[in-house]
């Protein structure tokens, strides 16, 4: 009987392995279906130098809650290149006691019919010094994917999480090419992650040159805005405690944002069919609960819409949606992340502070130019920025223009429109216009195409007002042709409350607006202690500010504006009231 059940034990055993490693023969856009919600097992096995050492250990029981909530993957950032972990010298030999916990966990996340990615996080020397790092790095990858050749396509290689600073994104391109390669030697049709240099970043998107390789997916890491998702986090510096209270609100113009950024990977995925897989989003805990809800909701869900796969940042630390000291989630992002509707978005009306389109000249931009570096700027009634060396540090050219004006705890909109003879990505920002030169707005990562667009972003002003606030563009990494046809700055105004009040009454107003409807030109009459009008459209948007004290009648051409219905708002020293005005 003993025997029987042995031989038994061993049939299922056996039956077990034979379905592990059964083909399951996905393409890599139904992989990537499948990758579909995901999470990221963060500050666990990328914890230096103990598992345990982030304070933040695995537990058996995780994959099995991640599953329960309805996950369809997770990610699994290793930190393999440590003494205790693999051979810091030649041939670099993986721990086989590491290689076999890896392989617990992820035979613990595939028995609980989870994807899986592992990567290579935090290989920090191959950053700061990637040709004597490159075989340790080649050497790593042919052991792991050796090891793990056998496993079917519920499991996924990612080459590298986030290559940066010495790692450029033109060596990048060399490296993960030479990785793939290793990896393809014993494994010809897995299923590999591969995002671009900059830190996964959608700026860095246009310097990719991806393998050919019918078996890759796209991965993007996307944190904007970065004041906000980043609010309080130590490790960030001093200055993430200034941005502690922004808010993301779900606005209009905070969706225009995410869209604009993600234009080109839209492009990008057309022209390359490569599935997109948002490796991390997530905001950290020090952001107030209704703001990381909703930033939350409407990314995953529009990342759903995009046909986007993404894993989430992460599981039960400092952005997580569990708590390992109570064992209870953080309801509002598990319904975030998993069932929360898209709701509509809020908007706000916006006041227009600056604005040009360069058809009387450069409008006191100009370009700053470091030695090494050679661009040059020209207006036929755009601006023109044509640099014409390349150089690894982008702000060595500079297009800028001081003497904005920011006040403290406003908030602001800033598009820019244009476009260049290549896909590149720069940054601009507005900060000081001197000493340190910090910036105010975070350093937005914008891509111009070779289409003509409106690139967009939001932030607050978290510092003092500064009367003489500097707006930059870092050009300089990339030989290019910019051609930017206008720039505009825009105060996101706190409320709309004003504008549903529509015709308001007053016994005391003797203000005359004729005729209303009106074909173009708007009489308004009996201006007594009125000392400012301003004139909204139906979104909320002001385009149109007079200070009136004094005058009786004054008179508004409106012949420029489309038909329909517009609001006019008139303030005393001790009344304020609206009218609707109807334009024909």
């Amino acid at each position: 009987m003993k025997t029987l059940i042995k031989c038994l034990l061993i049939v299922l055993l056996f039956s077990a392995i034979i379905h592990q490693n059964k083909a399951q023969n996905l393409t890599i856009s139904e992989i990537n279906k499948k990758l579909g919600k995901g999470m990221n097992m963060g500050n666990m096995f990328e914890a230096s130098p103990l598992e345990t050492s982030w304070g933040n250990p695995f537990q058996n029981d995780y994959f099995e809650r991640i599953a329960g909530l309805g996950f369809n993957s997770v990610r699994i950032p290793i930190r393999w290149d440590l003494p205790d972990r693999a051979s810091q010298t030649s041939p670099y030999t993986v721990n086989p006691v590491f290689l076999a916990r890896v392989k617990a966990i992820v035979d613990n996340a595939i028995a609980n019919k989870l994807f899986v990615i592992i990567n290579m996080h935090h290989h920090e020397e191959i950053f700061t010094d990637p040709e004597k790092t490159k075989p340790r790095f080649l050497s790593q990858w042919e052991q792991i994917s050796t090891f793990f050749k056998d496993y079917n396509q519920s499991l996924l290689f990612e080459i590298m999480n986030e290559p940066h600073d010495k790692l450029t994104p033109e060596l990048w391109n060399v490296y993960m090419t030479d990785g793939l390669k290793v990896i393809r030697k014993s494994n010809p049709t897995r299923a590999v992650v591969i995002g671009p240099g900059e830190f996964n970043s959608l700026g860095a998107l246009p310097k990719i040159k991806l393998p050919d390789d019918k078996n890759i997916i796209l991965s993007i890491h996307y944190y904007n805005p970065f004041q906000f998702t980043h609010q309080g986090a130590d490790w960030i510096g001093t200055q993430a405690n200034d941005w502690l209270g922004t808010k993301w609100e779900d606005l209009e113009v905070e969706r225009n944002q995410v869209e604009s950024e993600f234009s080109y990977l839209k492009t990008f995925q057309k022209q390359t069919n490569i599935p997109v897989n948002i490796g991390e989003f997530g905001s950290y805990s020090k952001a107030d609960i209704a703001s990381r809800s909703k930033w939350t909701t409407f990314l995953a869900r529009w990342f759903e819409q995009q046909g986007y796969s993404w894993n989430y940042w992460e599981f039960s630390a400092g952005f997580g949606i569990y708590d390992p000291t109570t064992s209870t989630y953080k309801q509002f992002l598990v319904d975030a992340l998993i069932k929360n509707p898209l709701p509509e978005a809020q908007k706000l009306p916006t006041k227009e502070l600056y604005k040009s389109n360069f058809s009387n000249g450069t409008d006191g931009w100009s370009v700053s130019v470091q030695p090494g570096s050679l661009a040059n700027l020209t207006n036929t009634s755009n601006l023109i920025i044509d640099v014409k060396t390349a150089v690894s540090n982008s702000w060595h050219v500079q297009l800028n223009k001081s003497n904005f004006t920011l006040e403290n705890k406003k908030r602001y909109l800033v598009t820019i429109r244009g476009f260049a003879d290549k896909n590149v990505g720069v940054s601009n920002y507005i900060g000081r216009s001197s000493g340190d030169y910090a910036s105010y707005s975070g350093y937005p990562q914008l891509t111009f195409g070779t289409d003509e667009r409106d690139m967009t972003y939001t932030f607050t002003m978290t510092q003092p007002t500064d009367n003489k606030a500097r707006m930059s563009f870092d050009m300089g990494s990339t030989m290019a042709k910019f051609t930017i046809t206008s720039i505009k700055l825009e105060e996101i105004l706190e409320t709309v409350a004003v504008m549903v009040l529509g015709n308001q009454e007053d016994e005391n107003d003797t203000t005359i607006i004729a005729p209303n409807p009106t074909g173009g030109i708007l009489r308004i009459e009996n201006l007594n202690k009125i000392n400012t009008l301003e004139m909204f459209d139906v979104t909320g948007r002001i385009f149109l500010e007079k200070n009136v004290k004094g005058q009786k009648t004054i008179e508004l051409d409106l012949s420029d504006k489309s038909e329909g219905m517009y609001f006019l708002k008139l303030k005393g020293d001790k009344r304020e009231f609206v009218r609707k005005v109807m334009k024909r």
